[in-house]
């Protein structure tokens, strides 16, 4: 009885509710999943690889993802119209903006990659980069091969940007599980079969997540998405700046995203060396699955606001911060617990070869509180697409994490001063966010 008291508690409330706390769960099943995937592989990997090599291929990957710039925005657009096109039923204007979204994006990213793939060659990307002599041959090879996998991943990741608009997230996280599962798997074969070397880390790190997404986009498109299967008769260029309204604000936010998280790997490899890289992943790997679990508990509160508001159910979008607001004490004081064990684990987990400082630990640990506050109150405004506030300090974060990293390079206040300037450049999430929330909130009551 008591255990039925439970799950009847725990899957009460509104249809809108249910639904994210059912999808809650199923993530945090996958998502744990992905975690101890994801622990497994990195010892694993470092076991193919020297620990230079590794960070070199955490450094590459980073800079290509800069590439997303060329978005636009136009999949995060994409999710809060479609959102509203599902709450309205409308199953003609799904597929066109389905169809009109894959068309846009096959037109920017696959002559994007020929382009790239043309200019690399003309880079010295060894000094550039400052690596060693040992990494360079294979340098303009890997980064060839990151840039086709980067291009071709972001046209058919576009199936979970479908996925997270019909608000179910746990299927997003089935894909990441295969993802790294199949991954896992690949790497390990590596190890027995193969040299290791950056080129067949890169092959092997790209194959397996390409594979997946192209089999859920023919599975899904072919099943339950069957009616917004994107085609070219359904491709229609008039939904276009419906979708970019929104996507040009959602793409200068990304740019700023991409300049201050992505950038952190460059900037150590540049001024600090790979090994650096590889130390400062380790520590934001082990407590980035604090930030991991947390975006399973938040990954729904995007497209349920959306929803939420598109039916003026405002109350449930006040309840809903509250609540998440309570769960972060929770993450707060686990974050503490595992800062205690930190260097045990790190020598548990990939060995006391490499050195990881307690004040590393400590800044990344509240890097990612200061991420987790701020998501709560992120994703209510991305789910109302009242984004001006948003953009306009996404155009300053990233200005002034760049001239905060310099000054504290000139310092020489150690590797940890970049979390320094990431924190202090997220004054968004921590200041501007939360007042926005309250205060549009507070102007739908009165």
């Amino acid at each position: 009885m008591l255990f039925e008291d439970i799950i009847h508690k725990s899957f009460s409330g509104s249809d809108r509710s249910i639904k994210a706390k059912k999808n809650i769960l199923g993530m945090l099943i996958l998502k744990g999943g992905n975690i101890l995937i994801g622990l497994l592989l990195v010892p694993l990997t470092l076991n193919f690889v020297d620990k230079e090599c590794y960070g070199i291929w955490l450094t590459l990957s980073s800079m290509v993802a800069w590439i997303s710039f060329f978005d636009i925005g136009l999949s995060n657009g994409l999710r809060n119209r479609l959102t509203e096109a599902m709450a309205m039923g409308d199953k003609v204007l799904c597929k066109k903006y389905v169809s009109t979204t894959y068309a846009i994006l096959a037109l920017i990213f696959i002559p994007l990659m020929v382009l790239l793939l043309v200019v690399l060659p003309l880079v010295d990307w060894a000094e550039f980069l400052n690596v060693n002599n040992k990494h360079a041959d294979g340098l303009l090879t890997a980064f060839a091969i990151i840039v086709v996998y980067f291009c071709l991943n972001f046209i058919l990741s576009t199936i979970n940007t479908v996925i997270l608009a019909e608000q179910r997230p746990a299927d997003a996280s089935l894909q990441q599980f295969c993802q790294q599962l199949l991954l896992l798997i690949v790497i390990y074969l590596l190890t027995i079969f193969t040299e290791g070397n950056l080129i067949n880390l890169c092959l092997g790190l790209c194959f397996a997540p390409l594979v997946i997404v192209a089999v859920f986009n023919l599975t899904l498109f072919a099943g339950r998405y069957r009616y917004m299967r994107p085609s070219i008769s359904g491709v229609d260029f008039k939904c276009a700046p419906n979708l970019l309204k929104l996507g040009v604000q959602f793409f200068i936010i990304q740019i700023a995203a991409i300049i201050q998280y992505q950038a952190i790997n460059f900037i150590i490899l540049k001024y600090y060396g790979a090994a650096d890289v590889t130390s400062y992943n380790i520590a934001y790997k082990y407590f980035g699955v604090l930030y991991m679990v947390w975006g399973i508990l938040t990954t729904p509160l995007w497209s349920a606001t959306t929803d939420a508001l598109a039916r003026k159910d405002y109350q449930w979008v006040r309840n809903a911060q509250m609540k998440y607001l309570k769960y972060l004490l929770l993450f707060v004081v686990g974050g503490c617990g595992m800062l205690a064990i930190s260097g045990w684990i790190y020598d548990l987990w990939v060995g006391s070869d490499i050195a990881i400082g307690f004040s590393l630990s400590l800044w990344v640990l509240l890097y990612n509180i200061v991420m987790m506050f701020g998501a709560i109150f992120v994703m209510v405004i991305n789910g109302s697409g009242e984004l001006k506030i948003q953009t306009i300090a996404s155009m300053i974060s990233p200005v002034l994490f760049i001239g905060l990293c310099a000054l504290f390079i000139h310092l020489d206040w150690g590797i940890h001063s970049i979390l320094i300037a990431a924190i202090i450049a997220n004054f968004n999430g921590l200041i501007l966010a939360p007042m926005q929330c309250y205060g549009m909130l507070r102007k739908v009551r009165e």
